[in-house]
């Protein structure tokens, strides 16, 4: 792995802007770093829920370390937890290891748990965004950090609850297997988009690579995987329910 861009400093989130009604706060729980904007502050609550769903993963992985260490999908028992059990789910339709699902999968957790809580809710978790939301959004796609974001995706406010997972060759501390600047996927689904994301992301290695890439994110639509935006150097295409924008 050789990352252009491995800052921890975060700096995209200054984009970040809560609508009216709305307010932005982290939550930091050992590894797992999220930003979150809701209808109210909602950091305790989420905090604590966050130590729960990741006792349960470390849990499982403390008597299954494959789940941890594979690379190509595993199989899990029906008796294992169900977020387990998303994350191999969500891996056996993409091709890889299950922890390529756990950021989406955190995310989907966190938001599908506070929705009650605040109808709006987005959930940020290294680049995987989950978002449940009344009203349109724009979502920053990030491909050159130093630069900041020049596009966006529109979201309608019908659309929710959507998920836009990453994955980058040159971004990041997360691991990929190609050297591509940026895949971003949309699925309603944040294991899978997850998943997908890192999948499509090792097939791009060369600005030639493009068109495999959105060749094998078409595949995955039956899977419910709903638009890819990918990017090699200058580069850049996209495939399927995406609303591109150019952003100030």
């Amino acid at each position: 792995m050789n990352k252009r861009h491995l800052s921890t400093d975060r700096a995209y989130r200054d984009a970040v802007r809560p609508q009216d009604g709305e307010v932005r706060f982290q939550v930091l729980v050992e590894q797992t770093d999220l930003l979150i904007v809701a209808e109210k502050d909602l950091q305790v609550e989420i905090a604590s829920y966050v130590s729960q769903v990741r006792g349960e993963i470390k849990n499982w992985i403390m008597f299954h370390p494959e789940f941890a260490e594979s690379l190509v999908p595993i199989e899990v028992p029906d008796s294992a937890p169900d977020l387990i059990r998303s994350m191999a789910k969500a891996a056996a339709v993409c091709g890889v290891g299950p922890m390529a699902a756990v950021a989406g999968a955190v995310a989907q957790a966190v938001g599908d748990r506070f929705v009650v809580d605040s109808p709006n809710i987005l959930v940020e978790n290294g680049g995987d965004t989950y978002l449940h939301s009344t009203r349109e959004r724009v979502v920053a796609l990030l491909a050159e950090p130093d630069s900041g974001a020049k596009v966006g995706l529109k979201l309608e406010a019908d659309a929710f609850p959507v998920a836009l997972c990453a994955s980058s060759g040159t971004i990041g501390h997360s691991l990929s297997l190609g050297t591509g600047d940026l895949v971003a996927v949309r699925a309603t689904d944040a294991r899978l988009a997850d998943a997908a994301a890192t999948a499509l992301c090792n097939l791009l290695n060369s600005e030639a690579d493009i068109d495999r890439v959105l060749k094998h994110a078409q595949a995955l639509a039956e899977f419910g995987l709903e638009g890819v935006f990918a990017q090699y150097d200058k580069k850049i295409a996209a495939w399927g329910e995406l609303e591109l924008v150019a952003l100030d």
